[in-house]
């Protein structure tokens, strides 16, 4: 299943690593906030080296919607409760320079890639819901507003909260066209990092720092980002005839869906949720029969599901990596809105090595932690072992064993629409043969293990 990204853009491949190497930067991972961070530091006078475990853009980067914006649902109202004004403007802030940013990017490097400016909507049924976030984004000074009229939607709602001069793009053909300008070795997976050095297969890379920007750091300690992040799923289906949409969409809630268009095509997105669980229900034919209802002369071009790190305060982790790693540095946890995140942790990390002041550092910084984090972290461990436990009780049992994932040791769940093997604890996801999808496990499921479906 390949986005339409992937079917409207076909890069060649980078080389992979074959000898050791040494630079000042080193880069692991290959996605938006990798290739956007190499990219500020090499404009800075860094000397940076990407590597990427397949192809770059092939992980979120490459299956996302693609809207640039500082709108990331209902989030403002709830900030400035849980973080205070002054952090919840610097969030707002920082997202906000985001789309700037990528405006500047693309004007100077002449990049083609589809970029417009588009208004963005957040809909719903809740007239407080919305008021409050509409009354808090503009108190916080982000062009906000609250609309009931001339929303482009298949359905009824109470309205909407609006922010103008967002926007959105080709991720992929902005990806590529600044990838032309760095070092990167595709096909060169990191297993293992010492210091500060990195080990691929088939050589080393040794650099004054380095930056994880790899969905979810793979070392499990220090850090523990596997347990301070956990990963949801979400699908989209590409519709020709589908509908016009002024601006870029997404309903408030767990369950709200995301439009926007992309030259002739809709974007229909959905049908969220936790990875490794819910997945017996059939998410893309539930999205093709909302499409068969809202649009019935549409025609699907293709489809494609997405993976995000959701963590416990809504706000990404960008910073030093974990006390005493002091040259080791993190971007992770982009919730649903890595497009935006991935250009302000560019523009936080790069700031960092070159020892530069910037105002966002306390809102992202990794070491934070609340009353937040220890729910957040007490209902992570109910899942693990809720996951452990099944694996127990089939080895006890001897009933036909399921594999369990190589990260922990949790029973994956088989997940029939994209046949793979999802494990519930952390995220990791394997292909109907054992391959490595997803991390934060970082080997293919044994052989010896049950494989068959």
């Amino acid at each position: 299943m390949y986005s339409l990204w992937w079917e409207t853009c076909n890069p060649q491949e980078k080389p992979t690593l074959k000898k050791d190497l040494e630079t000042q930067v080193l880069v692991i991972g290959g996605g938006m906030a990798g290739i956007l961070t190499a990219y500020q530091l090499q404009k800075s006078g860094k000397k940076v080296l990407v590597l990427e475990a397949n192809r770059i853009g092939s992980g979120q980067t490459g299956n996302t919607t693609a809207k640039i914006t500082s709108q990331h649902g209902l989030c403002y109202h709830g900030f400035l409760k849980k973080i205070g004004a002054e952090k919840a403007r610097l969030y707002a802030r920082g997202n906000q320079a985001a789309i700037q940013e990528y405006e500047n990017i693309i004007k100077t490097e002449q990049i083609s890639c589809d970029f417009e400016k588009q208004s963005s909507f957040v809909y719903g049924k809740s007239r407080a819901d919305l008021e409050a976030e509409a009354q808090a984004a503009a108190f916080l000074g982000l062009p906000a507003s609250l609309v009931r009229e001339n929303l482009t939607l298949p359905f009824p709602v109470w309205g909407a909260v609006k922010f103008q001069n967002q926007a959105q793009f080709h991720p992929l053909k902005f990806l590529h066209a600044l990838s032309e300008h760095l070092v990167i070795y595709e096909h060169s997976p990191v297993y293992k990092v010492e210091e500060n050095t990195a080990y691929t297969k088939y050589g080393t890379v040794k650099a004054e720092q380095i930056i994880f920007t790899c969905h979810i750091p793979f070392l499990n300690f220090p850090g523990a980002y596997f347990a301070r992040i956990h990963q949801e799923r979400s699908y989209v289906l590409a519709l020709e005839h589908g509908m016009k949409t002024n601006g870029m969409y997404i309903g408030s809630g767990e369950h709200g869906f995301s439009f926007r268009n992309y030259g002739p095509y809709l974007l229909l997105g959905g049908m969220g949720h936790r990875t490794g669980e819910d997945a017996s229900l059939p998410k893309y034919q539930q999205l093709r029969n909302l499409a068969a209802k809202w649009f019935p002369k549409s025609k699907e071009l293709c489809c494609w599901s997405a993976q995000d790190g959701i963590t416990s305060d809504g706000i990404p982790y960008i910073g030093p990596y974990a006390k005493g790693k002091q040259n080791w540095y993190v971007a992770a946890g982009f919730q649903k809105w890595g497009m935006s995140t991935s250009m302000v942790a560019a523009m936080l990390l790069r700031d960092f090595i070159l020892e530069r002041e910037n105002p966002w550092e306390a809102v992202f910084s990794p070491k934070r932690f609340s009353t937040a984090d220890l729910s957040f972290l007490c209902k992570e461990g109910g899942h693990s072992v809720k996951g452990l436990t099944r694996q127990l009780l089939a080895d006890f049992q001897k009933t036909g064993k399921p594999p369990v994932c190589p990260h922990l040791g949790c029973q994956l769940t088989w997940n029939p629409e994209e046949e793979s093997w999802d494990c519930p604890c952390h995220g990791s996801r394997f292909d109907k043969h054992g391959n490595l999808l997803n991390g934060p496990a970082q080997t293919s499921l044994s052989p010896s293990c049950s494989l068959k479906k």
